[in-house]
């Protein structure tokens, strides 16, 4: 055993592995397994460099082991130089410390091309990626304190987000099975790590005599294969080459042949391929030296308990050649190349101008490679937008979630910028409605953030529009009950019964049955199910709408419509002067009936009609930052009137330009 003293930076840091782990044990990631399982229905982006690209790796392993959705680790470059990856993709950053310049600027880019959601995996609360996340909007930051600092290669951190993000997705599948409390009692296949290692003493002392390395891996073991050759590579240890195991019979092993003085094999496997890589072997020259590392499976512990054994690996190939890969000497010119600026030197992606169109497009199934008839499409547009600015209104009336506030599981009120702009319209006299399928809690949110002299400004239409109040009345005691709502409930609550994946059934008489379901599951997937069940029970199905977050059936006198109706009567507005704005204005959303008025705007779908409900703003940008992109061009008149004007101006995001 050596003592601290003859420790070089990199072993002392591999001592603290275990205390590390432990931490990761004792971590709380719920918030974590929600970002996942609201993922698991879409393919996903992890993003890191380094030690946190072996993170992203094991990321997108893990989600398509459970999933079945196909993912890809991608370098901070690929998504700085194509945004667009991001624009249908949940996606993760990755970066220990939050100071790489190169995931900060991936995560403006992701951010201005609108990722549906957006996560920053760090271990630093205070960090320059933090401080960009705080300047932007709808960004899920998962902070997992780590004293530990790694040296110059990812150690303590790596193993931290490798167990945090194995645990999750092992809790998630609930097969409960449970991480040994130390590192000391990880195995490969059945075997104490430390056996392992002892058996590679000889074979390091020809690796490191022969200067590089093949590395052959099953695809199950990617991130262990990945994270081998980054430290390899980044401490300037050997030359190694990465190759799954039938990539390497596909012509590499030429090398073998040519150069079997210069090479040795080390082959990452697990049972499925045992077989395959020991009939491989002994096909091979006996000359060139070989190691295999049999983890036993392919599960998330397996992987654990092989990456920590290839940084022990790389531990004893460092030391075999003298050097300590935790503490190089970094040259000037290094450090300089790391923190290039990459905004003045990797130009932005031009935005092509034609996201109005577009989105119609989409919304009427005609994406690429349909043949898109430009000349029309583009025609209507101008009129509508043109009909827009030149209509003076008196009255606005906004969905909420997805619109005024981040589309959510748990109510929240809207965030600082929109409470700007909504008190900015109110106190020009503007009438402000909310139409949301939420009940009362939005009373109490406006009560606490809307200065007490601007309440008569706004109105509310809450369960979707069933119940027209103010910010300060009290809600109505039940007055009857609709025999509808309750079929409804007990149809729902069978399906509930067979195993459906609903969370929750909230009916509220006499407006709407309310269906959750579990975390990460799509609603405009499971919208088809409910309806299949309602209409084989005879139910009319056009009371049945859909939200980001739950489905909705309404009773037959409820529709967020109705709230318009309200403010025309009790304010005295012509209609044409009111204007509505929505996120799901494609029939079954939510939104569908408020943007069938005829002044309307889309924050994300737009409706299916060509004179209105048009997504004018730019395809980055959707839900609140298209919401505040729209505010932000309403310039308030005499007598209580806006107008619009779409003229473009110079784009930011929070307080960072893009």
């Amino acid at each position: 055993m050596q003592t601290a003293s003859t420790m070089n930076h990199y072993e002392e840091e591999l001592e603290k592995l275990d205390f590390t782990y432990s931490l990761a044990l004792a971590a709380d990631v719920s918030e974590l397994k929600n970002a996942i399982a609201a993922a698991s229905e879409s393919s996903i982006i992890g993003v890191g460099s380094g030690g946190s690209f072996t993170v992203a790796s094991l990321l997108c392993n893990l989600h398509e082991a459970f999933t079945g959705r196909v993912s890809r680790p991608a370098t901070p470059l690929e998504i700085i130089c194509n945004p667009t990856l991001a624009s249908a993709s949940p996606v993760f950053l990755i970066s220990a410390e939050g100071k790489n310049p190169d995931i900060i600027e991936a995560l403006l880019r992701a951010r201005r091309h609108s990722a549906r959601s957006v996560h920053v995996l760090t271990n630093r609360k205070n960090s320059l990626l933090t401080e960009s996340v705080a300047e932007l909007t709808d960004i899920k930051t998962h902070i997992f304190e780590l004293s530990q600092k790694d040296g110059y290669l990812a150690t303590n951190s790596l193993l931290m987000d490798a167990v945090l993000i194995a645990r999750a997705y092992e809790e998630l599948d609930g097969k409960n099975k449970i991480f040994p409390p130390s590192t000391n009692a990880l195995t490969l296949n059945g075997k104490h790590i430390g056996e392992w290692l002892n058996k590679a003493a000889s074979f390091v002392k020809e690796v490191v005599k022969r200067g590089s390395i093949i590395v052959t891996y099953s695809p199950m073991l990617r991130s262990i294969a990945a994270d081998l050759e980054s430290k390899l590579a980044e401490a300037a240890l050997l030359h190694c080459q990465l190759a799954d195991i039938r990539s390497f019979a596909h012509g590499r092993h030429l090398w073998l042949a040519d150069r079997a003085s210069d090479c040795a094999i080390l082959a990452l496997t697990e049972p499925s391929l045992d077989g395959l890589w020991v009939h491989m072997e002994s096909k091979m020259p006996p000359e060139v030296p070989r190691l295999t590392m049999s983890t036993g499976g392919g599960a998330p512990l397996d992987i654990i308990a092989g990456l920590v054994t290839q940084m022990y690996l790389v531990s004893i190939i460092a030391k075999e050649l003298g050097k300590d890969p935790g503490r190089p000497i970094v040259p000037q010119f290094g450090r300089d190349l790391y923190y290039t600026d990459l905004q003045k030197f990797v130009p932005k992606p031009q935005d092509s101008g034609d996201h109005g169109e577009r989105s119609k497009y989409e919304v009427l199934g005609a994406r690429w490679p349909s043949k898109l008839l430009q000349g029309p499409m583009r025609r209507k547009l101008e009129a509508c937008k043109n009909s827009l600015e030149r209509q003076k209104f008196k009255a606005i009336v906004f969905d909420y979630d997805g619109t005024l506030c981040t589309s959510q599981r748990k109510d929240a009120p809207p965030a600082e910028p929109v409470l700007k702009e909504l008190i900015r319209l109110a106190e020009a006299g503007i009438v402000v409605g909310i139409a949301s399928g939420r009940g009362g809690s939005i009373q109490e949110h406006f009560r606490e953030i809307l200065p007490h002299a601007l309440w008569p400004q706004f109105k509310l239409g809450l369960y979707n529009g069933g119940w027209l109040t103010n910010i300060d009345e009290p809600q109505p005691a039940e007055s009857k009950t609709s025999e509808l709502l309750s079929h409804v409930t007990r149809i729902v609550g069978r399906l509930q019964d067979l195993g459906v994946p609903i969370e929750a059934i909230k009916t509220t008489q006499p407006y709407q049955v309310s269906v959750r379901f579990r975390e990460g599951i799509a609603t405009d997937q499971m919208w088809f199910v409910v309806a299949d069940a309602l209409r084989q029970a005879g139910l009319d199905l056009s009371r049945m709408v859909r939200s980001k977050h739950s489905v909705d059936v309404l009773a037959s006198d409820v529709g967020k419509s109705h709230l318009v109706a309200q403010i025309v009567q009790e304010f005295k507005i012509d209609p044409y002067q009111i204007l509505t704005m929505g996120d799901q204005g494609a029939w079954p959303g939510n939104d569908a009936a408020l943007l069938e008025h005829r002044y309307s705007l889309s924050v994300d779908l737009p409706s299916r009609r060509m004179d209105r409900g048009w997504k004018l703003a730019p395809s980055h940008k959707r839900d609140v930052d298209a919401t505040l992109w729209y505010l932000e061009r309403v310039r308030t008149l005499d007598k209580g009137e806006f107008q619009l004007s779409f003229a473009e101006h110079h784009e930011k995001i929070g307080a960072i330009s893009l």
